[in-house]
């Protein structure tokens, strides 16, 4: 029961649940809109056969759910405030058959991940270190796997002392962390004009806006963040980065492009929040942003995107002045790193499985890029090593249309609006990990036809 306006063949009993169920359904398929009137207690009594304290009770669940609004005098009314669901861009399948997923960004699932992760289990069940299991201290475990983090940080590029990196489970922790750090309700966040899925709602969630800053074929435009930072009259507090390829458009940052954003920031006094989630898949890259102002940047990224996805490790390089506050934020909000976790990664680390690991992805993930390229004819952009590529759809078409045909034939896919901050050009993120590379082809031109057919 999705639809609106509700019948009265929609309510059953308890009718009153009954009803809040459905205007909390429709809100959730989009029938209803944040800012639609509901209609008066007594006018929807008369049009669903029910009394009017049992449309009040409805409405007064809706309020507790904090879904609607009452205004004494005005009505009641969907509230346009954020809501704590988020509508994320990949697929969720709603059966035991899904179809081929290009729109979740994974590693592509090589059999060598599997065998490591035996490899490593087995070796750590043979003599389980103390600390991992009975440690309760996080200093403790960020003195343990430090050395670890660091030799990881060497292979982005980015030369720091263990005592700088702090251990979390996973990249979106650590960039919980470095916003709680330094931006205050009402603050604005400096992005790219599409930025990662995660951001809107971290930002929501504490009371700040995104502002959207123009972009080119090299990133962000120094001056234009400049610009925009002079504008918002100290609003404007940090600016978030995906210079190395995990960004919707897959565009890898030249190292000129980097050191005129770090100077930029360093210049107008605000604070790098660099999330680079594919860590060193990319090769011949750029040093990070933040190695131009380390004292000025929070740097993040993690394993699971370029080793494995059960592999929930992340690492935030602090500036020094801003350290003591990340521990205490992190405490408060996770407490530490799963020790057990972290000794798995080191055991993959130190061992050289990860290397391997990082080889066999950029071997696979090139052939897949070559294949895409092929495939769609040129459509997307990308680079060698990259995990999806974006795909600005033709003039005439829309995401939703080109989504639902793609559906249909067995393929899902993201939309570029799950993106997008301030650009609205309609555009997909066709993912290259997830499925076997017989499923990949046959997704790729299922793509293909649906791109070339009538919009």
């Amino acid at each position: 029961m999705s639809h609106w306006p509700l019948t009265r063949e929609d309510i059953t009993r308890p009718a009153y649940r009954s009803l809040a169920q459905g205007v909390a359904a429709a809100i959730d398929s989009g029938s209803l809109r944040a800012g639609d009137r509901l209609p008066p207690h007594r006018e929807l009594a008369w049009q669903l056969g029910l009394s009017v304290q049992t449309v009040s009770r409805a409405y007064e669940e809706l309020i507790r759910a904090d879904l609607i609004s009452g205004q004494v005098g005005r009505g009641s009314f969907v509230k346009s405030g954020p809501r704590e669901t988020i509508e994320v861009p990949w697929f969720r399948a709603p059966t035991d058959r899904p179809p081929i997923d290009l729109s979740m960004l994974t590693p592509v699932a090589l059999p060598e991940i599997a065998m490591a992760w035996r490899e490593s289990l087995r070796r750590v069940a043979e003599n389980p270190p103390d600390p991992a299991i009975y440690s309760f201290r996080p200093r403790q475990t960020m003195s343990l796997y430090g050395g670890m983090a660091a030799s990881w940080l060497a292979r982005c590029g980015f030369v720091v002392p263990a005592q700088r990196i702090l251990i979390t489970n996973g990249a979106t922790p650590a960039m919980y962390v470095a916003l709680s750090c330094i931006a205050r309700p009402g603050d604005e966040i400096a992005t790219e004009s599409s930025t990662c899925h995660t951001l809107r709602p971290a930002a929501a969630s504490m009371h700040m806006k995104l502002r959207g800053i123009p972009c080119d074929e090299r990133g962000m435009i120094p001056e234009a963040l400049a610009e925009a930072v002079r504008a918002s009259a100290g609003r404007i507090r940090s600016v978030f980065l995906l210079p190395s390829g995990a960004g919707p458009f897959a565009q890898i940052m030249d190292r000129d492009r980097r050191e005129a954003l770090a100077e930029t920031a360093a210049q107008t006094g605000i604070t790098v929040i660099e999330n680079d989630a594919l860590g060193p898949v990319a090769l011949r890259r750029p040093p990070p942003v933040s190695s131009f102002a380390p004292e000025n940047s929070f740097y993040l990224t993690g394993l699971s995107k370029s080793l494995s996805p059960g592999l929930r490790m992340g690492f935030l390089v602090m500036p020094e002045k801003l350290a003591e506050r990340a521990l205490n934020r992190h405490q408060s909000m996770s407490w530490m790193a799963t020790p057990m976790v972290a000794e798995i990664a080191r055991d993959w680390i130190e061992s050289g499985l990860a290397d391997q690991l990082l080889d066999a992805q950029r071997s696979q993930l090139a052939a897949r890029n070559r294949l895409a390229q092929r495939i769609l004819e040129g459509r997307g952009q990308g680079f060698p090593q990259g995990l999806h590529r974006w795909v600005k759809l033709p003039a005439g078409y829309s995401e939703q249309a080109v989504i639902s045909r793609a559906l249909e034939l067995g393929v899902a896919l993201a939309p570029g609006s799950g993106f997008a901050v301030t650009d609205t050009t309609p555009a997909l993120r066709v993912t290259l990990g997830a499925p076997d590379m017989r499923d990949f082809e046959q997704a790729l031109h299922i793509v293909a036809s649906v791109l070339s057919s009538d919009p």
